[in-house]
């Protein structure tokens, strides 16, 4: 076996036991061609996203510029690579933050009970009534315009899925043997909540997060279409989207074409993930 074919057939077996049918190889696919975008960016973008030729504004297709340019000459093509970095890195940002301090609340809620259980869980209840886009753009309208502020924001709104979920799952695992034992043998409720009950329950809060990071992406595109998110001359798939309106007029919709296809090509490829996951996890293989 060639060198070249044993480096195909690693991935080829990861695919293999990771399971599910042709629909979710071929997302983990596109999830990891997208992955790898992002981390090459700077090396597969043929040309600088950032600088524009007003003379070559609305090019079509060709040799110079693979899917054209925008209004201003920027190649659409090397702003899609490098807006696919700055696509993923906030839903990235969202989803770790909202998870790690999900997983500390929840627990927290869990273990306690009691009232302070009925506190937070009342608590969860009402930031999860808020729309995560509508407060990223109360925090735009207090801190201004960017991508720190709406990730905070996000990161708050999202808390909620993974905090009762981990609520009840460690409400569930909190009665059992194993976690009576290691109480009356004397170890720490820390000690126990962190190294005996939180590893069962990772592998579910991994799920729910890969479909969190979908739905993320998706309202971080929202924002920056609206012009509050991710500002110019920083490429992103859904800036593009809102400058590539007037490209349409033009009769040059590859512009705001292909960052859309991208943007929903990225969250139905998460959530099929998750989903997967999910079904695995309760022995439901698809």
């Amino acid at each position: 076996m060639s060198s070249s074919t044993s480096l195909l057939a690693r991935p080829l077996g990861t695919l293999r036991r990771l399971g599910g049918g042709p629909l979710t190889r071929v997302s983990v696919l596109v999830l990891a061609v997208f992955v790898l975008a992002a981390l090459f960016a700077p090396w597969l973008a043929p040309q600088d996203p950032t600088y524009g030729e007003l003379g070559e504004g609305f090019a079509g297709p060709g040799p110079d510029h693979w899917l054209g340019t925008d209004g201003g000459g920027h190649d659409t093509f090397s702003a899609l690579v490098e807006g696919t970095r700055t696509s993923l890195v906030g839903p990235l940002a969202v989803v770790l933050f909202s998870t790690v301090a999900g997983i500390a609340v929840g627990l927290f809620t869990a273990w306690r009970g009691g009232w302070v259980d009925t506190v937070l869980g009342r608590v969860l209840d009402i930031v999860f009534a808020f729309p995560a886009l509508l407060l990223a753009i109360l925090a735009v309208a207090l801190f201004g315009k960017g991508l720190s502020a709406p990730v905070l924001a996000m990161a708050v709104a999202y808390l909620p899925y993974t905090a009762r979920l981990v609520r009840s799952l460690a409400a569930q695992e909190k009665v059992r043997p194993y976690i009576a034992a290691y109480r009356v043998q004397g170890h720490a409720a820390a000690f126990v909540a962190l190294r005996r009950l939180l590893p069962g329950i990772v592998p579910t809060v991994l799920a729910q997060s890969t479909v969190n990071f979908g739905y993320a992406l998706l309202d971080l595109a929202a924002l920056s279409f609206l012009g509050l998110g991710v500002q110019p001359p920083t490429p992103d798939w859904g800036a593009m989207i809102n400058q590539g309106q007037t490209a349409v007029l033009q009769g040059q919709p590859l512009s705001a074409i292909v960052p859309a296809v991208a943007v929903v090509l990225v969250v139905v490829a998460f959530n099929v993930v998750g989903e997967h996951l999910g079904d695995r996890l309760a022995g439901r293989e698809s």
